[in-house]
C-alpha cells in the first residue's frame, strides 16, 4: 500500500478550477473560456478519466490553494512505468484538461439536472407576456 501511495504522488493533478469557465486565469483556470465547462466536480472529472481508461484517484480532503473553499482534486496517471501512454490520444495534462472539459457538459448527471431548468425557464417566460400595465 505504501508503494502505491508513493506512486500517486507523481501522478498529474487536476483541480476542477482548471477547467471551470466561471473562473478567470488569475483565479486558476488553465484553458480558454470557450473550451472550458461550467462548475465541474471531482466526480465528473473522475468519470471522464474512467471513460478515457486512465487510472485516477479522487482526493476529497485536498483543496486548491487559491480557492480553499472548493474541496477536492483528481490525480491521473497518463503514462505507464515503461513510458508508454495509457491513452495514445492524451499525451499531456493540457490535452487531458481539454478532453475532460469537452466531456463534462455531456455527463449523465449534468444532463438530468439541466432538463427541469429549461422547462421552468420556458414556463416563466409564458407567464410574463402581459408586459407593463398602463395607468
Amino acid at each position: 500500500m505504501d508503494g502505491e501511495i508513493a506512486n500517486i504522488k507523481k501522478w498529474v493533478v487536476i483541480y476542477p478550477v482548471y477547467i471551470n469557465s466561471k473562473k478567470t486565469i488569475p483565479e486558476g483556470r488553465r484553458i480558454c473560456v470557450s473550451k472550458a465547462c461550467e462548475s465541474p466536480t471531482c466526480a465528473e472529472i473522475g468519470d471522464c478519466c474512467s471513460h478515457f481508461k486512465l487510472p485516477f484517484a479522487i482526493e476529497i480532503d485536498k483543496a486548491y490553494p487559491r480557492d480553499f473553499m472548493q474541496r477536492g482534486r483528481v490525480r491521473v496517471l497518463l503514462k505507464k512505468e515503461d513510458g508508454t501512454l495509457y491513452n495514445p490520444a492524451i499525451s499531456s495534462r493540457k490535452q487531458l484538461m481539454l478532453r475532460i472539459a469537452e466531456l463534462v457538459p455531456r455527463h449523465p448527471g449534468r444532463t438530468k439536472k439541466q432538463e427541469p431548468a429549461t422547462t421552468s425557464n420556458a414556463a416563466s417566460s409564458k407567464s410574463g407576456k402581459g408586459g407593463k400595465k398602463k395607468r
